[in-house]
């Protein structure tokens, strides 16, 4: 299934077509330009994104390819790519834009493939914690969303967006420069249909916290969809220094143990969507992410393990409903 937008007149300020929706979110305007001005590279991005060439007509699909359509010429699209690529690394796609084929780090149209069979978004308002550029909200509005608000405290993520929404011009699909402890429980509260958080929770020191922080933004019977590292095992992985060359990284559950939070913090009917090991390829190294991946996170003489002697990565994702 894909979505089409249409260009709608720009809005006012950056983030005022959500508050239209969410009124009382205009509280956090303060927050959000405090966040984007505290990165230094701020200025660097948001001239390569105003640099972006103009171009009407344009025509959004969101199949496995997010893609941009619309009559620009050669020179814009030379453009274009500079600017873009300006916005380096580009970790969460594929895109296609204008004919110019950005090729991300991840390859998200696997990991959507296992997700969305178990997500019903019709008509949802979704909260994406840890959303990265906005790949995934566009394919949640192909789903069916009705709003994608994303959270993610990377500024050079929520440039990537702006990028491709200065010619989309959605107000359905948000990618908001904040981390989800910023947002004030009262905005947020009882508020979604449905909650994502993708590869989040084990960069978390508090796991079972930032579950019931989702929960809370849940409505009365909505849905919450979890991925996390996982190891096999009788106990979790607690690495001491980096786990497969990532900073942050506290606890590694084991897949029980996942379900064992989640019923900890309040959830229901829970259940494993899908267990699949990470492959070299659905993450690597490409011309849009030119640094390393995950194949020099791995042992060289034994795939298995990582450099650090742990397992290699392997995710599970999980579906869980708030009590009705």
């Amino acid at each position: 299934m894909s979505v089409v937008e249409t260009l709608k007149p720009a809005p006012d300020g950056r983030f005022s077509g959500l508050y239209a929706q969410l009124p009382d979110w205009a509280a956090l305007d303060a927050v959000l330009s405090a966040n984007l001005q505290a990165h230094g590279d701020n200025p660097v991005w948001q001239a390569a994104v105003d640099r972006l060439p103009m171009c009407g007509g344009v025509r959004l699909t969101a199949d496995d390819l997010v893609s941009l359509d619309g009559p620009m010429a050669a020179n814009g699209r030379a453009q274009l790519q500079t600017a873009l690529q300006a916005l380096h690394p580009w970790r969460k796609g594929p895109f296609s834009l204008f004919g110019i084929e950005v090729d991300a780090e991840w390859r998200s149209d696997l990991k959507w493939r296992r997700v969305a069979p178990a997500v019903h978004l019709a008509g949802c308002r979704v909260l994406d914690v840890g959303c990265g550029n906005g790949y995934f909200g566009w394919r949640m509005l192909a789903a069916g969303a009705d709003l994608v608000v994303g959270l993610d405290a990377s500024v050079l993520f929520h440039m990537q967006h702006q990028a491709i929404n200065r010619y989309a011009q959605s107000r359905r699909n948000w990618v908001l420069p904040l981390r989800f402890e910023q947002l004030p429980l009262h905005l947020s509260e009882a508020r979604f249909d449905v909650v994502f958080s993708l590869g989040v929770i084990y960069h978390q020191r508090e796991p079972r916290q930032h579950l019931a922080r989702l929960r809370r933004c849940l409505k009365a019977g909505g849905q919450a969809v979890v991925e996390s590292l996982v190891v096999n095992g009788p106990k979790p992985l607690h690495p001491v220094g980096r786990y497969a060359r990532m900073r942050n990284v506290w606890t590694v559950p084991t897949p029980t143990c996942l379900i064992a939070w989640l019923a900890e913090a309040g959830f229901q009917d829970i259940h494993i969507i899908d267990i699949s090991a990470t492959i070299p390829d659905e993450q690597r190294s490409t011309p849009w992410m030119r640094f390393q991946s995950l194949a020099e996170a791995l042992d060289p003489t034994d795939s298995s393990r990582t450099l650090e002697g742990h397992p290699a990565p392997k995710r599970c994702v999980v579906a869980a409903r708030n009590p009705a």
